[in-house]
């Protein structure tokens, strides 16, 4: 079987292209442009295309062409895939298709999806049930990849809310770890993200359940007392032990955990063997990642809505409060900054971070409107929090700046889930 995926370099298509690729497939893909992600698929025997999509990239005897929710319907290598006559299927698809095929362990939410995922699978590795688990970032225990390939029924996904992608999942147990304000620039308003997640939750079967947590707020707009469901909470006892042991920082973190907790309750793994396997884990690929460096402690952060960067900083401020801590945070796309810049400029003022920067709003290709990208800016983000210790400087300046500034001992957060991670490599 020959199999093709367009947007390979993306996180969640990636990992898919691996299962085929693990499957015997032979895999081909293209992206806009290399990174890290098509370097390493290219590694593992990929044929990869950078530098745009073209139609010269479909051949005929190609089986199946699997395509990003991002990549428009007019890409010329899915038009090209259609007129040679090829199966054409979205990622989230393709993925659907899987899941109905194994059991499936979803893990959805606004915030959370990823560290949650990695938790619950290395959980169920811990415990001998040797899952297959596709995540959106990278992990060490995985050889450095969002994908491992298991031999037994379990798939554990991370299910995204995004273009209503996980209305096609199929799964047995949903875990939802909070709903936010998030991907505004497809739901428009709040409450058609909540009505997504009450569609996501109707999928599941009467034999299945869902992991729900009970502290945040709006879970009782979404969740009705249905068949098969378990809330996780702070304040719950198995809370204690679990910081006890936890080596990520942060309550969210926290309650992360607790939702992996209940989730292997469900398959009867025991408590013990849980609680083994999440002191043992120390994080993912931008997801609090810490970098010592002679001098002083980098970290690498992928928070970006609003929540999510309170939620980190507030993190860091527990795990080191006596020194002085710098944020370089690079704002996603121009549409989250507009729909939440009021949200932005409230948890900025309040944070307890010494000297923060703020760089240039990271353009997605294919997500943002003209309109709204002339609307805002960085510059305007600052002016409007209006506080002494927030500065805007590009990314270049930044970190001149920094370079120059930061003494011994400090603590520097690099944050944002553009391209500011490759900045990591400059200190």
């Amino acid at each position: 079987m020959k199999t093709h995926f367009i947007g390979i370099g993306g996180i969640g298509v990636s990992a898919l292209a691996q299962y085929y690729l693990a499957k015997g497939h032979e895999v081909s893909g293209s992206d806009l442009q290399s990174s890290e992600i098509t370097d390493f698929l290219k590694d593992k025997g990929m044929k990869i295309a950078t530098g745009g999509h073209f139609a010269d990239n479909v051949k005929s005897d190609f089986n199946l062409v699997v395509y990003s929710p991002a990549v428009p319907k007019d890409n010329p290598e899915i038009l090209q895939a259609q007129k040679f006559g090829i199966k054409t299927a979205s990622y989230p698809e393709a993925l659907g298709e899987l899941t109905r095929q194994h059991f499936t362990i979803a893990i959805s939410g606004s915030h959370g999806k990823s560290t949650t995922t990695a938790m619950v699978g290395l959980a169920l590795i811990e415990a001998g049930m040797d899952p297959t688990v596709i995540v959106g970032t990278r992990l060490k225990e995985f050889g450095n990849s969002n994908f491992r390939m298991g031999h037994s029924s379990f798939l554990v996904i991370e299910a995204c809310e995004y273009d209503d992608s996980f209305i096609h999942y199929s799964p047995k147990i949903i875990v939802v770890t909070n709903v936010d304000k998030e991907h505004l620039d497809y739901f428009k308003t709040f409450a058609n993200v909540k009505k997504a997640f009450k569609d996501f939750i109707s999928r599941l079967p009467k034999d299945g359940f869902l992991v729900a947590n009970r502290d945040d707020k709006n879970m009782p707009k979404i969740v009705k007392p249905i068949f098969g469901i378990k809330y996780y909470y702070l304040k719950q006892k198995e809370s204690a032990k679990i910081k006890k042991i936890l080596q990520i920082p942060g309550q969210h973190n926290v309650s992360n955990a607790l939702a992996v907790l209940e989730v292997c309750k469900i398959l009867n793994v025991p408590e013990k063997t849980i609680l083994k396997s999440l002191s043992k884990y120390k994080g993912s690929w931008r997801r609090f990642e810490i970098f010592k460096r002679k001098n002083y402690t980098v970290i690498s952060d992928y928070g970006h809505h609003p929540n999510e960067v309170a939620a980190t900083l507030k993190a860091a401020r527990e795990k080191y409060p006596t020194q002085k801590i710098w944020c370089i945070f690079q704002p996603h796309q121009y549409q989250r900054t507009y729909y939440l810049f009021n949200d932005f400029v409230k948890i900025f003022r309040k944070v307890k971070i010494d000297e923060i920067i703020i760089t240039d709003i990271y353009d997605v290709a294919g997500r943002e409107e003209k309109q709204i990208s002339q609307k805002i800016s960085s510059e305007s983000l600052v002016k409007k929090i209006n506080k002494k210790y927030i500065r805007y400087l590009t990314i270049l300046n930044a970190e001149k700046f920094v370079k120059e500034n930061i003494k011994s001992g400090e603590i520097l957060i690099i944050m944002g889930a553009g391209n500011i991670y490759k900045l990591v490599e400059k200190f």
